[in-house]
């Protein structure tokens, strides 16, 4: 019998239940998937940024299309951590109290909504489960190419896990972080290992990138052998990011940017131009080395300290 917040589900069973955090009121749904054979504890969590919507869609629609008697082990999936968020249609945070749940943790159960959740969640999931798998997307005015994150700065077989399971992926830019307040990169530290993965962008939720999340998702579950596909599925090659360059903003203005998401930059190359409201230029960015864009601000307005672009370094690659 497994037994998740209060919820106590059968081997060969599958059930829609409600996750109440330490908060009046909040409601996180969830489905657990317990199969028939032995197996590890996956946890598939979705919409800690509200408005990162195909990982929601492919949460839900992957509760709905596994069948427990092909599970082996146990797969839960929250379909949208964020919940007050997702319905505020907040493009991230959480609206409480302006929490962001990927820098959130490991929380405060005294605390605002944000460290409520956040807390939770290490107290009564983390000790449940064995490997966390946190969608994302691009933000509302952020192109984004598909790219996972690992963590780097967990013990070394906590790396090797991570690594090995993101290889198995559809996803093409493997990125190290070196995070630790997020979700899945503050349950590394305890031990847990596990991946953020990033697909689609711009706030939209189409349905290629619902299906591929599935897939990616179906790959990991056969890779650590709580599922057998009927065929072995092709995936892409993969590059190893071991740094990558997180441009902000320096001041405030009206943003330009001069680059596109999985495009080649050389050293030099113009990212990006900042102006005021009256075309005089004010800043100009350039990149630091040779690199890939996995993801830009598209927006024209840009605050002192918000993100324009974010690239990997080519030679910080591993084969």
């Amino acid at each position: 019998m497994f037994e998740l917040c209060g919820h106590r589900i059968p081997p060969n069973e599958k059930k829609q239940i409600v996750i109440h955090p330490n908060i009046p009121d909040y409601e996180i749904p969830a489905t657990v998937i317990c199969g028939g054979g032995e197996g590890m504890t996956l946890l598939v969590t979705a919409g800690i940024h509200s408005g990162e919507y195909p990982g929601v869609a492919a949460a839900i629609r992957l509760a709905r299309e596994l069948d427990p008697a092909g599970i082996n082990g146990r797969l839960v999936l929250v379909h949208s951590v964020n919940t007050s968020g997702f319905w505020a249609k907040s493009p991230g945070r959480v609206p409480e109290d302006g929490a962001n749940l990927n820098a959130n943790y490991p929380g405060n159960p005294q605390g605002g909504a944000g460290d409520r959740i956040a807390d939770y969640f290490v107290r009564q999931v983390f000790p449940q489960v064995d490997f966390i798998v946190d969608l994302h997307s691009g933000g509302g005015m952020e192109p984004l190419t598909p790219c996972l994150f690992f963590p780097a700065a967990a013990g070394e077989e906590v790396r090797r896990i991570s690594l090995a399971a993101a290889r198995a992926t559809d996803i093409p830019y493997l990125i190290a972080s070196t995070a630790k307040t997020g979700e899945y990169s503050y349950a590394a530290q305890q031990g847990i290992a596990g991946l953020l993965l990033e697909r689609g962008s711009c706030g939209l939720c189409k349905e290629e990138w619902i299906e591929a999340y599935c897939r990616d998702l179906r790959l990991l579950l056969a890779h650590f052998k709580m599922l057998a596909l009927k065929k072995p599925e092709p995936i892409c090659s993969k590059k190893v990011y071991g740094e990558t360059i997180y441009l902000s903003a320096e001041d405030r203005g009206l943003w330009y940017p001069q680059v596109e998401e999985n495009r080649m930059i050389k050293k030099g190359d113009l990212l990006g131009y900042m102006e005021d409201f009256y075309g005089k230029r004010l800043r100009e960015y350039r990149a630091e080395d040779d690199g890939t864009v996995f993801y830009y601000s598209g927006g024209l307005a840009v605050l002192q300290g918000d993100p324009l672009v974010a690239y990997g370094l080519e030679r910080s690659v591993e084969s």
